[in-house]
């Protein structure tokens, strides 16, 4: 049970300071209205604060649902909230409670892959045109990663390549030839299929395991999903790629689950820092190589 030996306090976006609203990224955990909040707020203030002479960024917003709300009834506001957020990253009973499931397997009464898999399928399906991933964290099983892909026209010499122009009266009506109407996005003035014209970027459906494989060497997993979310922040804050932030925060999680407390901070022969007694690039660069 957890006792609180202080008041909780309730941040709010007028809390930070310019230079933590300037940050390249917050990681939000409350429920969904309470993020959409946040995200309207912190970017209003933000924008506000940013000088005329210079160009607005936009934020990496990674949003912890918390687990009080994760029931059926919020699954609309949650969905409402996925449009305004870069990363969704529940735990897989978090995700089940959405979808009114436990999110266990029947059999081993371990957490199931399958329902992950589904929900992520479910979620993804109803904000199709929306470019957010789902960064599911399962424990010792490691995290599913999830993301839409799309398509989009392959630049030939520098510049892109004519598209058919489809002039659609009145955008979308109940009658719509939803088939037709996306296989003539496709076509060039002749009618033929472009195919070779056309990049599909296939999206993201995969799992990755947790460092740790050897159950001894995890001692408190206390913490082990903030340090995974913030490893995750700092990796798409710095540019890295998806799948090597989730890696970021995968060897992130292991040190902070290997004692209880934080790890122990030291420097090798070579005077190198280390994170109870490891380089941390070192330990990156093998569980890249891993996965």
């Amino acid at each position: 049970m957890v006792i609180y030996t202080t008041p909780k306090r309730r941040i709010t976006a007028e809390d930070l300071t310019p230079d933590f609203l300037l940050s390249k990224s917050f990681h939000l955990i409350c429920s969904p209205i309470r993020c959409q909040e946040l995200v309207t707020a912190i970017t209003s203030r933000r924008k506000s604060i940013t000088p005329l002479m210079e160009t607005y960024t936009k934020p990496l917003f990674i949003w912890e649902p918390v687990p009080d709300l994760c029931v059926p009834d919020q699954l609309l506001n949650c969905t409402n909230t996925l449009r305004l957020v870069d990363i969704c990253s529940p735990n897989h009973s978090e995700l089940a409670g959405f979808m009114g499931d436990d999110g266990l397997d029947p059999e081993t009464g371990e957490a199931s892959t399958v329902s992950v898999e589904r929900a992520c399928e479910q979620l993804l399906a109803s904000m199709p045109l929306q470019s957010y991933a789902l960064v599911v964290r399962v424990g010792e099983k490691g995290c599913y990663v999830a993301k839409n892909g799309g398509r989009k026209r392959r630049a030939e010499s520098g510049k892109l390549t004519k598209q058919r122009k489809v002039n659609v009266h009145g955008g979308l009506q109940p009658d719509t030839d939803m088939e037709a109407l996306f296989a003539g996005l496709l076509q060039d003035e002749d009618g033929a299929i472009a195919r070779e014209e056309i990049e599909v970027d296939p999206g993201i459906e995969r799992w990755v395991s947790a460092y740790h494989q050897d159950s001894s060497k995890v001692t408190d997993p206390t913490g082990g999903g903030n340090a995974f979310l913030g490893g995750l922040s700092v990796g798409l804050a710095r540019g890295e790629k998806l799948m090597d932030a989730v890696a970021w925060g995968s060897v992130a999680a292991s040190f902070a689950i290997e004692q209880v407390g934080m790890p122990t901070l030291g420097t090798d022969v070579y005077g190198t820092e280390t994170w109870n007694g490891e380089q941390v690039q070192q330990r990156l660069k093998a569980f890249k190589n891993f996965m």
